[in-house]
């Protein structure tokens, strides 16, 4: 499932994993425009335990019509790199790539709970996934990671820029009428208008994508049971 992009090697220390984000960030393709209307859909998500020791990464595959789960892959295991702020992929590819590998259905993007470029080197977790897969990919963060902006309109679709040191480095987007924005980013084959209007419409009910709905109650259920 995870063919059709460039090999994952994990970093042996700090200094490795930045050196990695720097050297393959060029590579991201920010134009896209990717998929305009996708057959299928992944959310990927991961969930930790209290003791920061375990995680669960999951995948699920939505039909993009109906938005109903076609095909879902979860695995349990532990964090594969220490906890730095701005190398948080580097804890979760492994399991979230394991994950890509058990699926079925191969899906035409993938919808990160994360960020793609809003990222202080411009390489987050979307990115490097997409990458990796080759597949176009987003990011969607319930909390920016870096940048500043002006509050969009109250209404569902409203929009700002992102922007950091001078930068677009994403959109603030309301997706429901007068709740918190998300905040949406490129991950790699995608233009950002496409991703903002992918991701309304994967959130027709609620503030957050089905995608990142299905999948964060798949890891959750996951990762309770493994505790258990």
């Amino acid at each position: 499932m995870t063919s059709g992009g460039i090999r994952y090697e994990p970093p042996a220390d700090v200094a490795e994993a930045l050196r990695v984000q720097e050297e393959l960030r060029s590579r991201v393709d920010l134009v896209g425009p990717g998929p305009t209307a996708p057959t299928t859909v992944a959310g990927l998500d991961v969930a930790y335990a209290e003791s920061g020791d375990r995680l669960a990464a999951a995948v699920t595959v939505l039909d993009a019509a109906t938005l109903a789960v076609v095909d879902e892959a979860v695995v349990v295991g532990r964090p594969a790199f220490r906890y730095v702020p701005g190398l948080f992929a580097f804890r979760e590819m492994p399991a979230l790539l394991a994950a890509l590998d058990r699926l079925t259905v191969r899906p035409e993007l993938l919808v990160c709970d994360g960020h793609g470029l809003a990222h202080p080197r411009r390489f987050g977790l979307a990115c490097h996934l997409g990458l990796v897969t080759g597949l176009p990919a987003i990011g969607v963060g319930k909390t920016p990671l870096v940048g500043e902006w002006a509050e969009p309109g109250p209404e569902r679709g409203a929009w700002t820029p992102l922007r950091d040191g001078g930068e677009v480095v994403g959109r603030v987007l309301r997706t429901r009428d007068e709740v918190r924005p998300v905040f949406v980013s490129v991950g790699h084959r995608m233009s950002l208008a496409n991703a903002a209007d992918r991701v309304l419409a994967l959130t027709p009910r609620y503030r957050l994508p089905e995608t990142t709905r299905t999948a964060d109650r798949l890891c959750r259920q996951a990762l309770a049971a493994a505790l258990a």
